[in-house]
C-alpha cells in the first residue's frame, strides 16, 4: 500500500493543487464567509443556497448544492482545525455539538500558502474507505473540486 508523506493510504486521498494568483487572505476569506462561499462552491449551473459555518475547532458547518433540477444536497460536518489564512480541517464524520454522522465520507485539509505573491493552495480530501475515493473520483471530483477553483480564484482576485 502507498502512503502520503505523513503517512495516509494514499488509495483513500484526492488531491487537488493549485497555485491561485490572489492572496491568501481572500483565497481564506471566500471559504470563511457565507456569503462568499455561496458564490464559488458548486459548478454552475449548480448552486449553493444555504451556507452556515461557526469557523472554530468544534464549530458546525452546513453548506446546501442545489442541483439544476431543483433536488437539494445538505452537507453537514464539524471542523476539527482552523489556523486563519493558514489551514482549514473539516470533516463529515460529525454534525454539530460533536453528534457523530449517519454516514461518514470525507475529511477535508485545506492549505493556503504564500508563493510569489500569490497563493499555493491544496486541498487534500482523505475517506473512509477506498471504496469511498472511487466513488468520489467516478462522481468527478477532478473535474467538479477543480472548477469550482477556478470559480474560487476568480472571486478571490476580485476582493
Amino acid at each position: 500500500m502507498t502512503m502520503t508523506d505523513d503517512n495516509f493510504p494514499a488509495d483513500r486521498e484526492l488531491i487537488l493543487t493549485r497555485l491561485i494568483d490572489a492572496p491568501r487572505a481572500n483565497v481564506y476569506r471566500a471559504w470563511t464567509e457565507p456569503d462568499l462561499l455561496k458564490l464559488w462552491f458548486t459548478p454552475a449551473p449548480w448552486t449553493t443556497p444555504t451556507v452556515e459555518t461557526d469557523v472554530r475547532p468544534g464549530g458546525a458547518t452546513l453548506i446546501v448544492m442545489r442541483g439544476p433540477d431543483g433536488n437539494e444536497f445538505p452537507n453537514r460536518g464539524v471542523y476539527l482545525e482552523v489556523v486563519e489564512n493558514e489551514r482549514l480541517v473539516f470533516t463529515d464524520a460529525y454534525t454539530s455539538a460533536w453528534e457523530p454522522s449517519e454516514k461518514p465520507f470525507i475529511t477535508v485539509i485545506l492549505s493556503f500558502a504564500d508563493e510569489a505573491g500569490k497563493t499555493r493552495y491544496t486541498a487534500q480530501v482523505r475517506h473512509w474507505s477506498s471504496a469511498d475515493r472511487e466513488a468520489h473520483e467516478k462522481m468527478g471530483f477532478h473535474e467538479g473540486w477543480g472548477l469550482c477553483t477556478t470559480q474560487l480564484e476568480a472571486l478571490a482576485r476580485s476582493l
